[in-house]
């Protein structure tokens, strides 16, 4: 009795994935990442409390941040996975670690996405006198909305949106060194 071969069917042709993001949205992105309305909010409650001496532990905590994007790095190179750090606490410590990792790491995002969005709430009611539940929905709005759109345009959008917050950073830098030297008119702060 003859039996049919059994031969996989061949592949169908869908579309090729390309790459939808350009190296400076990608570059922007990252830099934008790290610098959120906390950082803007935050700073301002570290700097009342510890004064100038507050950079001190921004320069350590910048420089625990750089040795673990070291060593993540490394781990990324040597075994490349999407799983990230979950994965790599998965291999080292165990399946309890890589899932408490896993899970801690969205947790994290649930509340600090509300969180920001409070955050940049209550910076622009400060700018307004727009009730803050109102800018923070917008925000909340802004960022699902966005990151429902085509990856090139979500890419251009967050470039733009993280250019704005780097060019705040560096307009606050410039003021705040116009005041300590006195060049800034209207400010009392010296030294």
């Amino acid at each position: 009795m003859h039996h049919p071969t059994l031969e996989p069917a061949p592949p169908t042709a869908g579309p090729a994935l390309q790459q939808g993001l350009k190296g400076r949205q990608i570059t922007m992105i990252s830099i934008g990442g790290v610098i959120g309305a906390g950082l803007f909010v935050g700073s301002s409650t570290a700097v009342a409390a510890a004064g100038p001496a507050v950079l001190i532990s921004f320069l350590l905590a910048a420089a625990l941040v750089v040795l673990v994007m070291q060593m993540l790095g490394e781990m990324a190179v040597a075994n490349p996975d999407t799983g990230s750090f979950s994965t790599y606490a998965d291999r080292a410590l165990g399946r309890w670690a890589g899932f408490s990792i896993g899970w801690l790491y969205w947790w994290f995002y649930i509340l600090v996405i509300p969180i920001e969005a409070i955050a940049a709430g209550e910076v622009i009611a400060g700018l307004t006198s727009v009730p803050s539940w109102i800018p923070a929905l917008a925000m909340i709005a802004l960022l699902a909305g966005s990151n429902l759109l085509a990856v090139r345009n979500y890419g251009e959008f967050e470039y733009w949106f993280a250019l704005l917050k780097v060019v705040a950073i560096v307009a606050f830098l410039v003021l705040g060194a116009l005041a300590i030297f006195g060049v800034l008119p209207g400010s009392d702060a010296r030294g």
